[in-house]
């Protein structure tokens, strides 16, 4: 399905006291602004690359004095931007007259840290129910006031918090909103229009404390806070890069790629049992890890590791980087070869790998290719590896 997303941007943030739209002072190196509209390209990337949905549009609403601010920061995105109106209903109401996709989120600009997984149970549950409004639990207890006094005290769990990013089939929340145009009222969100005119909205049980919207200075304060938290954790993944090649002639029907044995006219010559793809992957780690080579570690002038077996060298390596706390997180491996064929074997290989490294599976890729006839690999003389690894801290 196509998917359209509306950013809400058109306010003033007069509550934030900042003297000018919210989302547009400095927060973090950028402003909130920037981060959800990262947060709607991580979302497009992630179902590119799910190969089913695809976000085909994205509009921002914008005040008329924001307007070309936001209009420079949406142009490297290509998204699109309207004015909006005096309300947040108004903005949307402008937005939605643009809308082409059969489905449309709509989100605060104010919520720079939705997650894609939020924007994917949004659309997921608009998929199955019609609606998706983002909300979770509340955790105290709330009441309802009449003339200063508590008049009603609802279960605490039949109340929930309600976020954005709010979903709908297109037709029928462009439906609700021209219902709404003239009746008077006052709607703070989506799922409200909805609920009036169309049927009661389905409640997406996604939300987080981290997706709060930013709505006074304070909260500015703790999202830069929790900004600071997320960068050092980042910070914590460390990313090393390694690269091998050996050359065919060891008289043998087989080469060993990532520990697996293929069949082939002729194997590869090396001190050890010539796994290139796992000597890379090796020079990966230890480069992630800041140390030496594997040249170092295991001399090819050393006899003691003739022949040896590649996957107990990693082990080794694996070892060595536990002991500095680390471990690790990922692997890409490119393995670049004339022959043998490979694609009947990526499967193994990744297998493989995870079981020597403790990397899941699903954070490892292997991929074969050849070059096309050209130079050492492409003369079919001898294969070449490449391997990026990201490790962690271990906790």
């Amino acid at each position: 399905m196509k998917i359209s997303v509306i950013v809400c941007a058109a306010g003033r943030g007069e509550r934030a006291e900042m003297g000018r739209n919210k989302l547009l002072v400095p927060f973090n190196g950028a402003n909130a602004l920037y981060y959800t509209l990262e947060g709607v390209r991580r979302l497009s990337a992630s179902l590119k690359q799910k190969g089913a949905d695809e976000v085909s549009e994205v509009i921002v609403t914008s005040s008329p004095e924001d307007l070309q601010e936001i209009d420079a920061l949406c142009l490297p995105y290509g998204y699109k931007t309207v004015t909006g109106g005096a309300t947040r209903s108004a903005s949307v109401a402008n937005a939605l007259k643009e809308v082409q996709g059969e489905i449309v989120l709509i989100q605060d600009g104010a919520r720079p840290y939705t997650t894609t997984e939020q924007y994917l149970s949004c659309i997921d549950c608009v998929k199955q129910y019609g609606s998706a409004v983002t909300a979770m639990p509340a955790t105290d207890t709330t009441v309802i006031e009449k003339d200063g006094y508590v008049n009603n005290i609802p279960a605490r769990n039949a109340v929930y918090r309600v976020q954005t990013p709010q979903g709908f089939y297109t037709r029928e929340i462009k439906r609700a909103y021209a219902l709404a145009a003239n009746d008077g009222g006052t709607y703070t969100d989506d799922g409200a229009v909805y609920s009036r005119y169309i049927s009661p909205a389905r409640i997406c049980p996604c939300g987080t404390e981290s997706n709060k919207k930013l709505t006074y200075k304070e909260d500015f304060t703790d999202a830069a806070n929790d900004c600071a938290i997320r960068i050092n954790e980042a910070a914590a993944h460390r990313c090393g890069y390694g690269v091998d090649v050996h050359a065919f002639g060891k008289k043998q029907d087989f080469v060993t790629l990532c520990g697996v044995r293929i069949p082939c006219d002729t194997g590869l010559i090396a001190h050890s049992d010539g796994d290139v793809a796992l000597h890379a992957v090796m020079d990966a780690i230890l480069s992630a890890a800041g140390l030496k080579d594997i040249g170092h570690y295991f001399p090819d002038s050393d006899p003691a590791f003739k022949g040896a077996d590649s996957a107990k060298l990693l082990a080794t390596v694996i070892d060595t980087v536990q002991k500095k706390g680390l471990k690790v997180n990922g692997l890409s491996v490119a393995i670049q070869a004339e022959k043998p064929r490979l694609a009947a074997h990526i499967d193994k290989m990744v297998e493989n790998l995870s079981k020597l490294t403790g990397a899941p599976k699903d954070s490892i890729s292997v991929t074969a290719g050849t070059c096309e006839g050209l130079g050492f690999v492409g003369e079919g003389r001898g294969i070449c590896a490449y391997c990026t690894a990201v490790l962690t801290q271990i906790r």
